[in-house]
């Protein structure tokens, strides 16, 4: 997130009382978890770092797949928001992303301005806009949504790119 949004991860650190250098170790050790061939896979992975999840469902996703879904509470920084992984038939995590929580709603979104850094997630562009193109982007933590709104004069195309699920910058294209 930092790559997007500097400014918010610095105030972010400082909400959490956490230095730079307690980051980077938390991002190196995440780092090296997610490289371990000893380190629990699929969802045990993520249970041993966050705990148990809050909840597991299992979910459709198109017609003839179902996926096992895991989430836990909501974090400090986005109370509103919850993590979650989808998690294929194999065992392996297949997504993982920031969530709005059940009960919470979408913040209002009527123009492509109201679109700010870390207000909303990929469903909430979903949810307001409609007809949406997601696509994966450069690594497995981003993702991007092309898509129709209006500026407040007229209607034109715009990219939203998304880190962990959180909206960082939108893009007229």
């Amino acid at each position: 997130m930092a790559d997007y949004q500097p400014g918010l991860v610095e105030s972010a650190m400082r909400e959490l009382g956490a230095s730079r250098t307690e980051m980077r170790e938390v991002n190196a050790r995440w780092q090296r978890v997610v490289r371990s061939r000893t380190f629990p896979p699929g969802r045990r992975r993520y249970e041993t770092v966050l705990g148990p999840p809050a909840a597991v469902e299992r979910r459709p996703v198109g017609p003839s797949v179902t996926c096992e879904v895991a989430w836990w509470p909501p974090f400090p920084l986005w109370p509103g928001l919850r993590f979650e992984i989808m998690v294929g038939l194999d065992g392996s995590v297949a997504h993982e992303w920031l969530v709005r929580d059940d009960g919470v709603p979408v913040p209002r979104l009527d123009t492509v301005a109201d679109i700010t850094p870390w207000s909303c997630v990929v469903g909430d562009v979903d949810t307001r806009f409609g007809s949406v193109a997601h696509q994966d982007g450069e690594a497995p933590s981003r993702w991007h949504t092309t898509f129709r709104a209006s500026d407040g004069a007229s209607e034109s195309t715009y990219v939203a790119h998304f880190v962990w699920g959180l909206v960082q910058t939108v893009e007229s294209v």
